[in-house]
């Protein structure tokens, strides 16, 4: 479990850091500052990616620690 969380949040420094450094540009002179634009930006992959990561969260909630056994009930007639 740990080694699960330690590559995650790595993966996510990573991820995070990649992606300000494309998106992050000094602003045009003589424009205005953008904030219409940064408002109406799509979103949509950072839906996918935390709905994705509640999903994964949940699933490994879910799988819990059990040994994986089922108690057999028999019955004899």
């Amino acid at each position: 479990m740990r080694t699960f969380v330690a590559a995650t949040v790595v993966a996510t420094m990573i991820a995070t850091s990649a992606l300000a450094a494309v998106t992050a540009s000094p602003l045009p002179a003589g424009k205005p500052a953008g904030v219409k634009k940064a408002q109406d930006a799509d979103n949509t992959v950072w839906w996918v990616v935390g709905l994705g990561a509640v999903a994964a969260g949940v699933g490994l909630v879910a799988s819990g620690n059990g040994n994986g056994t089922v108690a057999a009930t028999t019955t004899t007639k």
